[in-house]
């Protein structure tokens, strides 16, 4: 994230809860801790406190994340993207 965006992100990241709790307790419940695709290793961001930032960058500005990703961590974060399926989907 830039420093202009940094700038009020505490109420932007405040409205994106707002604006998503119920998108995002579903997510948990079908993906998150103790969930059937969590028992076989897939989607372990969901549940860990960075994935709120995540999700709202996810929504925020697709193109801008998907380029900072390391490949490393490239299936991880596309767990997540194919769990939250945001509004814009990348292709590799």
């Amino acid at each position: 994230m830039g420093n202009e965006e940094r700038s009020g992100y505490i109420e932007r990241l405040e409205a994106f809860v707002e604006e998503y709790r119920d998108r995002m307790a579903e997510l948990l419940r079908a993906y998150g801790p103790g969930s059937r695709p969590a028992s076989h290793g897939q989607y372990a961001l969901v549940g860990q406190p960075e994935t709120l930032v995540i999700l709202e960058r996810m929504e925020a500005v697709p193109f801008l994340r998907r380029g900072r990703w390391k490949e490393e961590l490239e299936t991880v974060f596309l767990d997540l993207e194919f769990a939250w399926g945001p509004r814009i989907r990348l292709s590799r």
